[in-house]
């Protein structure tokens, strides 16, 4: 009951978003990333980040499935951390959803509502993410898996320096 809920609410601020949608066009000094904890398991997302883009304190945030047994953590953010109408209750979650990032990347590649409405509230002036997921979410798309994490950084950094939000 509590997704269906959600789900209403993310369309309908999905339509408010793309309406008033203005790109910034600020040179990229802060990274926020949204990925999955399956991912993030496999691929240290954060630091291929902070390398290819030569950016310091990128923040991370992963999805997990809720689990009573797992201790509340820092870098991970469940559907319990969602209220009905698909705001984020979970205090630190809450804040690094409000940063103002500059670039905002959104690693996943399969659909997930509590995933997307993160990336969906994020405060971040520029949005990129892997292609095929919800293009709404985003400024800029790349097409790729999240196993070619490298590849997927080349070809977003070369969209990057052609809007000139980084150098070269």
């Amino acid at each position: 009951m509590k997704k269906k809920f959600i789900k209403r609410n993310f369309q309908k601020l999905l339509l408010e978003k793309e309406q008033n949608r203005v790109v910034a066009t600020d040179e990229i000094k802060t990274v926020g990333i949204i990925s999955t904890e399956e991912i993030s398991n496999w691929i240290d997302v954060k630091q291929a980040v902070e390398d290819h883009f030569k950016v310091h304190n990128t923040k991370i945030y992963s999805y997990r499935p809720y689990s009573r047994k797992q201790e509340t953590s820092f870098k991970h953010f469940t559907e319990k951390d969602f209220n009905w109408k698909g705001q984020v209750s979970q205090p630190n979650f809450k804040v690094f959803i409000e940063q103002p990032f500059d670039l905002l990347i959104g690693f996943f590649n399969k659909k997930n509502l509590y995933v997307e409405n993160a990336v969906l509230r994020s405060n971040a002036k520029f949005k990129a993410g892997i292609s095929k997921v919800n293009q709404d979410l985003y400024d800029i798309e790349i097409a790729g898996y999240p196993k070619n994490t490298n590849q997927f950084l080349e070809e977003l950094k070369k969209y990057l320096i052609i809007l000139k939000k980084v150098k070269n």
